[in-house]
């Protein structure tokens, strides 16, 4: 029997690109998450604050929200608390190099057939696969 949990990929990926397309209806720019959140820290978006806390919120309290109906979700995230930080440290430098992130450039920038969103997920893509490599298979700390 074939695994189901591709389905679950497939609907959060559907859930993303309506989500991205409400945004971009809704008030005429891209969502970009890094630069939702970014505008909040540099105070770039002070005009728009009250959207992207509000669209913050919605994105870490609607996984809270679901959990009662799920119970345990299994991550395959590692315990090593290290791997974590370094990780979370590098795609935030990832993220501000590139201009944009996921959302902004894979979801967003693809779905606008634009050349920049288009380099870019070529590239962070291309990157994940050697950091992949190179933590998982050559030094096994992943």
């Amino acid at each position: 029997m074939i695994d189901p949990d591709w389905i679950w990929g497939l609907v959060g990926g559907v859930l993303i690109g309506l989500g991205g397309a409400v945004y971009l209806l809704g008030n005429g720019r891209i969502m970009g998450a890094s630069g939702i959140l970014g505008g909040l820290v540099d105070g770039s978006g002070r005009r728009s604050a009250g959207e992207r806390l509000a669209f913050l919120a919605g994105v870490v309290l609607l996984p809270v929200l679901l959990l009662p109906l799920y119970g345990t979700v299994d991550t395959h995230i590692t315990e090593n608390a290290v791997v974590l930080i370094a990780g979370g440290l590098l795609v935030g430098l990832g993220t501000r190099l590139a201009n944009g992130c996921t959302s902004g450039h894979g979801v967003c920038g693809m779905s606008r057939l634009s050349a920049r969103g288009i380099a870019a997920t070529v590239v962070y893509l291309a990157a994940g696969g050697l950091a992949l490599l190179i933590f998982r298979h050559g030094l096994g700390v992943v």
